[in-house]
C-alpha cells in the first residue's frame, strides 16, 4: 500500500508540478481530522507522512493511568504493555492504526480534504506562476479557440489562460499547438481562482520584445522612454541614452535593420517606428510625427500640453498618416495635443478631416 500511496504522489508532483512535501503535509492533515472523529475529537491521533524515505504511519498516542477516565486519551498499564513493555503509569504509548482498517466514513473525509488541499496547492501555485511573471512577456501554448467568441485557451508553463479576442492582433490567425509571445498585463484573485490578464495588443509586449533583442536596452545603455501601438498596424517607440556616444535609435534598428526586423516579423509584419526621446517637448514631437518632416512646433498651451506642427505641404499626408494614425500615435507618444499645419496654411480636404479625428482622438 505505501509504495502505491507514495508513487501516486510522484506521479501528482510530476503531471501537477505540485511537490510531494506539501501534498504529504496536507494528507497528514486530512488524516488527523478525519480519524480524530473515531476518538471523540480528542487531540490523540498523530500521522507521520515521509516521501523521501516512503515512511507512512498513523498512530493514536494514549497516557497510562491507573483508572481510566477518558477511554480515547487514557491507557491501563497492563493494556499499554501490549505496545511497550516498559510503559509506566504517567508514561504515554503509541499504537499504531491499520490505514487499512479506516472506516469509510474517515476514507471518505480524508478523500475530501486532500483534494481540498490539491486545489489549494494548484491555485497558489499557479498565483506564484502568473506573479512571478507579471508585466513580462511570456510564451505560450494555444490549446483552443473557441469557434463563437474567437477567445483563446493558452497553456503557460503549468496554467491555462484565456486571450480574449479584443486583446489578439487584428487579423492574426491563431492556430491550436502553435507557441506564441503574449504579455501579461496583470494578475488579480478571482472566484475560480488566479487570473492572468494577457494581451498580444499592448505596447508593453513591444516593449519587452526590444528588450530581448537589444542587449543595450536590456543592460540599461539605452532606456525605452515611450511607447505608443495600434496593434497590428502601426508602434512608435521613443528611446534615449545617457551615453552622448551611443545612437540609440540605430542600436534599436540594428545592422541593415536586423533588430528591428525581427521584431517587425515576430508582431507579423506591423510597422515600428524608432525615434529619439527628447526633454525638450518640442524636439521631442519633431522626433514623434517622424517619417514627417517638420519645420517648427510651437507651444500652445502647456497648461493642458497642447501645441502646433508645421509641415511643408509635400510632408502633410505624411504628417497626419492614414486616417490621421501617425499624428494620433505620436500624440499618445508624448503626451501632447498635436495641430498639424502645412506651411502654406491651406488643407486638402481628405488632410482636414484626417486632422481634425487625429486631433479628436
Amino acid at each position: 500500500m505505501n509504495n502505491e500511496f507514495f508513487e501516486a504522489l510522484a506521479s501528482m508532483e510530476k503531471e501537477k508540478g505540485i511537490p510531494a512535501g506539501y501534498l504529504a503535509e496536507k494528507i497528514q492533515a486530512a488524516i488527523i481530522v478525519a480519524v480524530k472523529k473515531e476518538y471523540g475529537g480528542r487531540d490523540v491521533v498523530f500521522c507521520d507522512v515521509d516521501p523521501e524515505n516512503r515512511f507512512f504511519r498513523v498512530y493514536v498516542r494514549k497516557e497510562v493511568v491507573e483508572e481510566v477516565e477518558d477511554v480515547y486519551a487514557q491507557i491501563l498499564p497492563a493494556d499499554a504493555a501490549k505496545y511497550d513493555r516498559s510503559a509506566k503509569v504517567g508514561d504515554f504509548v503509541e499504537i499504531e492504526l491499520d490505514t487499512m482498517q479506516f472506516g469509510r466514513i474517515v476514507a471518505q473525509t480524508a478523500k475530501h480534504v486532500i483534494r481540498q488541499g490539491i486545489r489549494e496547492a494548484e491555485r497558489g501555485q499557479t498565483l506564484q506562476e502568473f506573479q512571478s511573471r507579471n508585466r513580462e512577456l511570456v510564451t505560450a501554448t494555444v490549446q483552443r479557440i473557441d469557434p463563437k467568441t474567437g477567445n483563446a485557451t493558452l497553456l503557460i508553463g503549468h496554467s491555462e489562460a484565456v486571450l480574449p479576442k479584443t486583446e489578439q492582433v487584428p487579423g492574426e490567425e491563431l492556430t491550436e499547438g502553435s507557441h506564441i509571445k503574449v504579455y501579461i498585463v496583470d494578475v488579480r484573485e478571482a472566484d475560480k481562482g488566479p487570473k492572468a490578464m494577457i494581451s498580444r495588443t499592448h505596447p508593453g509586449l513591444v516593449k519587452r520584445l526590444f528588450e530581448m533583442e537589444v542587449p543595450e536596452i536590456f543592460d540599461g545603455t539605452i532606456e525605452i522612454k515611450a511607447v505608443s501601438r495600434e496593434a497590428g498596424s502601426r508602434t512608435k517607440l521613443a528611446v534615449w541614452s545617457a551615453n552622448p556616444e551611443v545612437d540609440a535609435v540605430g542600436a534599436c534598428i540594428g545592422q541593415r535593420g536586423a533588430r528591428v526586423n525581427q521584431i517587425v516579423e515576430e508582431l507579423g509584419g506591423e510597422k515600428i517606428d524608432i525615434v529619439k526621446y527628447s526633454e525638450d517637448p518640442e524636439a521631442f514631437i519633431s522626433e514623434a510625427l517622424s517619417p514627417a518632416k517638420v519645420l517648427k512646433v510651437e507651444i500652445e498651451d502647456e497648461g493642458v500640453k497642447a501645441c502646433r506642427a508645421t509641415v511643408p505641404d509635400s510632408q502633410l499626408s505624411l504628417a497626419i498618416g492614414n486616417k490621421g494614425q501617425n499624428v494620433r500615435l505620436a500624440a499618445r507618444l508624448t503626451g501632447w495635443k498635436i495641430d498639424i499645419r502645412p506651411e502654406s496654411g491651406f488643407y486638402g480636404e481628405d488632410e482636414e478631416t484626417a486632422a481634425a479625428e487625429a486631433e479628436e482622438a
